[in-house]
């Protein structure tokens, strides 16, 4: 994630609301998507937009958005991150707003993310992307996704239960941006694998019809990842079966290009050729050892666990060429092609 610029030349941050330096208002403008200062009329600073805050901004202090001020006559507006949820924690219960904050700021980045790499939140073809946040006080809440709705169960913003599960199942990382961006994985192989290149993808991580998904996670959790796992899996939990693999590939694929693109910020205020695949895995790996050290100094968990051999290069560059495709159809689209 990159630093944004206010007017007064103090750095603004993805979720900033308002500027440390100058005290203006800040927000992720509806128009140019820049964290941005705006003015006493509500105006963005960077592209002079008239701008609407986000309901969820106005009422619940749980996003920096904002809509058009002429597109929306909505009494309350949602930002386009926002207006993808179905269903929100109960907030008259104590604890659920400051949960479902921690929900929205990692759905909100995630989600940025796949802005960028160019892949389709919103359109017209089927499934729609829903959100449902729900919490286990009234009835069991299984995290997943389901012909577009990502449901998550709100007690993973508890960090204490989080940390809990992650040790039980010997994950080597839990957090709520990893669930996002796993359950995604799930939501655009049906959005755009399924329609679009099922056979390449059955070729390179197996026929997802057989075994059968149930069938697949019975036999995972009776034995177990195969001791071999590394070989070609990004990690325990892709061997379940190629819809999971797929899940866990696309996961990684977002943090490498997340954490690269950071970094190169940081480094030279430039920006990663995303289309240079191989550029990609070399910086990627340079950063990761780095990184790793670097955690390992005061005692963290590695930031960068995976080891990329080859099968989970091509798996992951399977993901890297989906975005390119897509990105190239919609360019197509735009044209009138």
């Amino acid at each position: 994630m990159k630093t944004f610029r206010c007017v007064c030349g103090a750095d603004l941050f993805f979720h900033s609301d308002q500027c440390v330096g100058c005290g203006r208002s800040v927000c992720r403008c509806g128009s140019c998507a820049m964290i941005t200062a705006v003015d006493d009329q509500h105006r963005c600073m960077t592209c002079n937009a008239s701008l609407v805050s986000c309901h969820n901004r106005t009422e619940h202090g749980v996003c920096n958005g904002s809509v058009l001020a002429d597109s929306s006559s909505d009494e309350k507006p949602l930002c386009r991150y926002c207006d993808l949820n179905r269903v929100i924690p109960d907030l008259s219960i104590e604890g659920h707003l400051q949960k479902w904050r921690l929900f929205e700021r990692a759905k909100h980045r995630v989600l940025y993310d796949i802005d960028r790499i160019g892949l389709p939140l919103v359109d017209d073809h089927e499934p729609a992307l829903i959100f449902d946040f729900k919490s286990p006080e009234k009835q069991p809440v299984s995290t997943g996704h389901a012909d577009g709705v990502i449901t998550l169960d709100l007690n993973e913003a508890d960090s204490v239960h989080r940390e809990r599960t992650r040790v039980q199942f010997g994950e080597p990382h839990r957090t709520l941006v990893g669930h996002f961006r796993h359950e995604l994985g799930h939501y655009f192989w049906q959005k755009c694998v399924l329609p679009n290149c099922i056979d390449a993808f059955r070729d390179q991580f197996g026929d997802e019809r057989d075994p059968s998904y149930v069938d697949a996670r019975d036999a995972y959790y009776q034995r177990g990842a195969p001791a071999d796992w590394q070989q070609n899996f990004v990690s325990e939990y892709s061997t379940m079966h190629p819809w999971e693999d797929f899940a866990e590939t696309f996961n990684a694929y977002l943090d490498m290009v997340a954490i690269a693109r950071t970094f190169d910020h940081f480094q030279s205020d430039g920006d990663v050729d995303l289309t240079d695949f191989d550029a990609l895995i070399v910086r990627y790996r340079r950063i990761g050892v780095m990184a790793n050290e670097l955690n390992r100094d005061i005692g963290l968990l590695d930031l960068v666990p995976e080891v990329f051999t080859p099968p989970v290069i091509e798996k992951m560059q399977f993901v890297h060429q989906l975005a390119q495709s897509n990105q190239a159809r919609e360019s197509a689209s735009s044209v009138g092609c």
